[in-house]
């Protein structure tokens, strides 16, 4: 289990008759989402997913489905690489089809904001009314499904597009941490940590719990027809005062200048998540980094 631990959501499922599907293949935030649904959870295996009636006859039971959408399918594709866009395609298609052949579940789609550019002077925030251009193939691969579920959103089967920042926590299943303030963790056992970025870049970090509460928020509350959500705090932490906090607590030494090109910087626009789930951050920016620290024994 987790050394820290944070409250899931308070409105679970229990007590309602409502059945959520999941595929896709995700070792972070679905192991998270499943133990949240607890007995209102229905898994799509990869046998049941090739095979159409014995999916529909899954579907049947259900009231939602949620395609975990932010990454290729485990096949040694990098984010890259052409095979990665491909691959993401044929592994939602059977879905889409699916929910278009049932005609009345909720669609959520869990992504990444690698399918927007970085905010610039423009646009500061990640939210649903910047501009979307995917930031690599597989975000490419990501825009494609999101945009096929969205073209086929109607009212008895709307559908929520849900993009999250930089999700920090540990996983549910190894105990290892997940995400950077994690592996500066690590990298300060050995005296050292490894800045992508010159340290002038601002992230948002939200904890896995927090995006749990919204998941559950959204498929206990379908939009009228569809949506698109940016998942984050709204509050940008200062890479340079990351590595301030990790230096001063172990005496490690930052090294700056390291390849950010695989980095989400930039502020969620947290604004449209508050109006819509009534959400505010549980787990602070400096609970992260200190349950980064216990998680890595120091």
């Amino acid at each position: 289990m987790p050394s820290t631990s944070y409250p899931m959501s308070e409105r679970d499922l229990t007590g309602e008759h409502m059945k959520v599907a999941i595929s896709g293949q995700d070792d972070f935030v679905q192991p998270y989402l499943e133990a949240a649904l607890g007995d209102n959870l229905v898994q799509i295996t990869p046998e049941i997913l090739n095979e159409k009636m014995h999916l529909d006859v899954l579907l049947t039971s259900c009231d939602a489905v949620v395609l975990m959408n932010a990454h290729p399918p485990q096949s040694g594709a990098g984010r890259d690489d052409r095979t990665a866009l491909l691959g993401m395609r044929d592994s939602a298609r059977p879905i889409l089809e699916a929910v278009e052949r049932h005609g009345s579940l909720h669609l959520v789609l869990i992504g990444t904001l690698r399918v927007h550019p970085r905010p610039g002077p423009q646009d500061p925030y990640y939210s649903s009314q910047v501009s979307v251009v995917p930031r690599d193939i597989a975000a490419e691969g990501q825009l494609w499904v999101e945009e096929r579920a969205i073209e086929h959103a109607t009212e008895d089967a709307p559908v929520s597009v849900l993009r999250c920042s930089n999700v920090q926590g540990v996983r549910m299943n190894s105990d290892e941490g997940n995400g950077i303030l994690h592996q500066f963790a690590r990298d300060s056992i050995f005296g050292w940590l490894s800045v992508p970025g010159d340290g002038t870049h601002v992230k948002d970090f939200v904890h896995i719990s927090d995006v749990i509460e919204v998941v559950m928020h959204i498929l206990q509350n379908p939009p009228p027809t569809r949506e698109t959500l940016c998942i984050g705090t709204g509050e940008g932490a200062l890479m340079s005062d990351v590595a301030a906090i990790y230096q001063e607590r172990t005496g490690s030494d930052p090294q700056f200048g390291n390849d950010d090109s695989h980095e989400v910087w930039g502020i969620v626009d947290a604004w449209e998540i508050e109006q819509r789930c009534g959400f505010k951050p549980s787990v602070t920016p400096a609970q992260m980094i200190d349950e980064a620290f216990k998680n890595a024994g120091i």
